[in-house]
């Protein structure tokens, strides 16, 4: 066989950029939850790649790319047998092999997410081998290796059903299986907003999906070597962007008219959702086509979080289920109606009638009867075996510590604490405090002198946005010395309704400043208009203004007590 240069470093060049899809996956799982839960996420992602490398290896490819049978390869341990005649044209074995490798850890890892924060360590690292090395490989067989859907023309081009719904459907039916998350759902049964602990993480890692998904869908026409395999791969490339950006547009807009405000989470899932659904049809439709497949995947996606969130009660924390699942059988229907002929049969809108639609259709419901099955069987045999969900303790400690002894992925970095649901926690039992060492006796308080001068503390507790013009209000009336702490509260506003994901965010408790002053020779009256004048806007949350009187002021550092202690620039 002769090998093409071009098309040789086209494959590993898209195999290196879907390899460091693994990182987008990780940062995208790790910011969507929460961050007791972050070490998990990322040793989660890491492993179920090293796992599936050498199954996929050993069994796997075999599996897929063999010429046994139109339902099944053949058991080819460490791919030692002929494939020359699935081998795209100038390609080494080792370079298609580690091409088709990553895929298989990118069906494994989509996982992870939707059930994450509840499952044990152990029984993922299970899950991740079935689906690396039998329950991707018949499927991708019969899509990819020459099997029996191949044979009746199905198409998914890079991988919306064969790798993203295969995905889907395994995170769907493992969400099921281990139940939502403690808090997730109140006793009248409506869901709880469990908020991701890091935006900027989970849109670093949508970015780097973006970009690495050029080479997910561009390098799998395996070629650069003719006009055709050039004009095809443009097309391609502008195609997948193009379908990420319409359904991430319709998705900010949809949101923002229905919940009021347009919802970050969601959004950037509709990127993902987008580039999902043109992964299947991406070579074969016009940039019309690719446009619509992204606005149907925008809505789909929404509509998608909400009723597995709100009407079947499936707690999925990433929304891996109708990004991968939902706009992965999608997209590969789609493709059904809008393919122009160009490199498979016409779809239904441009004259090839319902023959190439029902092929698509076929093979979507044959994946998914697979997948669904072998699934679920592996599931309820780890659950039988060792267990498929961590204990309540663990997981309402965080699955850093109970898996691996982490007491924090953010060493050094304070988090906010965790607002649980106090039902959610109830009958748990928490390590007893320790012994409280014996408190000193009260020191005498000093007798005051009818003449000794009164100093007034104020506290002003106000919103985070009016701290700025709140200190430079005091700079100006002489106050130089403040305290400013961030804190947590509510008073008559007890929060206001918000969206998360589509859910209705239970805002018990509001960020706010609390800003501390010892006034010593400003009147305290002038001190308490001049905030009130800048902190007033008439609505609730304005703020609240507390005055109480102290006894005595000590600087530590020179002993000076009183009104000497509040004088000077130097504390």
């Amino acid at each position: 066989m002769t090998y093409s240069p071009a098309n040789t470093i086209w494959v590993l060049l898209g195999a290196a950029l879907v390899f460091f899809m693994q990182a987008g996956f990780a940062m995208c799982e790790a910011g969507f939850t929460r961050a007791k839960n972050t070490g998990n996420i990322l040793m989660k992602n890491l492993m179920d790649f090293c796992i599936g490398t050498p199954l996929y290896w050993l069994f796997g490819f075999g599996i897929m790319f063999g010429t046994g049978t139109a339902v099944f390869g053949w058991i080819d341990p460490f791919i030692m047998k002929e494939y020359g005649a699935v081998l795209p044209a100038g390609v080494p074995l080792w370079a298609f092999a580690i091409f088709q490798t990553v895929f298989c850890a990118t069906s494994a890892t989509i996982v992870s997410g939707a059930m994450a924060e509840r499952t044990k360590f152990s029984a993922y690292c299970l899950y991740s081998a079935a689906i690396s090395l039998f329950i991707y490989p018949v499927s991708g067989h019969w899509i990819w290796g020459g099997g029996w859907l191949a044979e009746m023309g199905f198409h998914d081009f890079a991988g919306s059903t064969a790798v993203h719904m295969v995905g889907g459907v395994c995170a769907l039916v493992g969400a099921k299986i281990l139940g939502p998350r403690i808090g997730k759902y109140g006793k009248d049964g409506k869901p709880r907003a469990i908020l991701g602990h890091n935006l900027s993480i989970a849109a670093l890692g949508v970015f780097i999906l973006w970009f690495c998904w050029f080479g997910f869908n561009g390098a799998s026409t395996v070629g650069m070597d003719s006009d055709d395999l050039i004009t095809s791969a443009g097309l391609v490339f502008f195609n997948t962007n193009l379908a990420a950006a319409m359904a991430t547009l319709v998705t900010m807009i949809f949101t923002w008219l229905r919940y009021g405000k347009p919802d970050v989470s969601m959004t950037f899932n509709a990127a993902l959702a987008g580039l999902v659904g043109i992964t299947a049809g991406c070579d074969a439709v016009n940039p019309f086509g690719a446009a619509v497949i992204g606005i149907v995947c925008g809505f789909a996606v929404v509509l998608s979080v909400a009723f597995f969130d709100n009407v079947v009660k499936i707690d999925d924390p990433v929304g891996a289920i109708s990004v991968h699942g939902v706009c992965g059988a999608l997209g590969t229907i789609l493709t059904g109606f809008f393919a122009t002929g160009v490199s498979t049969g016409k779809g239904l809108f441009y004259g090839g009638g319902f023959s190439f639609l029902g092929t698509q259709v076929l093979g979507v419901l044959a994946t998914i009867a697979w997948t669904a099955a072998v699934i679920t069987a592996v599931f309820l045999l780890i659950r039988k075996a060792i267990g498929l969900r961590a204990d309540a303790e663990d997981e309402i400690m965080g699955l850093d510590r109970s898996e691996h002894g982490l007491h924090t992925a953010y060493a050094g970095i304070a988090m906010l604490p965790e607002d649980l649901p106090a039902d959610a926690a109830a009958g748990t039992v928490l390590p007893a405090a320790a012994a409280a060492e014996p408190a000193a006796a009260p020191a005498k308080k000093p007798e005051k002198a009818p003449d000794a001068p009164v100093y007034t503390k104020v506290q002003i507790i106000c919103r985070p946005a009016s701290l700025e013009s709140l200190k430079a209000a005091m700079n100006r009336i002489g106050i130089t010395g403040m305290t400013v702490t961030n804190v947590m509260g509510y008073g008559a506003q007890k929060g206001k309704p918000e969206y998360y994901r589509g859910t209705p965010v239970d805002v018990t408790l509001l960020p706010k400043v609390q800003v501390d002053i010892v006034v010593s020779k400003v009147p305290v009256r002038q001190v308490i208009d001049t905030a009130r004048s800048v902190l007033h806007t008439g609505h609730i949350g304005d703020g609240k203004i507390f005055v109480t009187d102290v006894e005595n002021v000590v600087r530590v550092r020179t002993g000076e007590e009183g009104y000497d202690a509040l004088q000077g620039d130097e504390d």
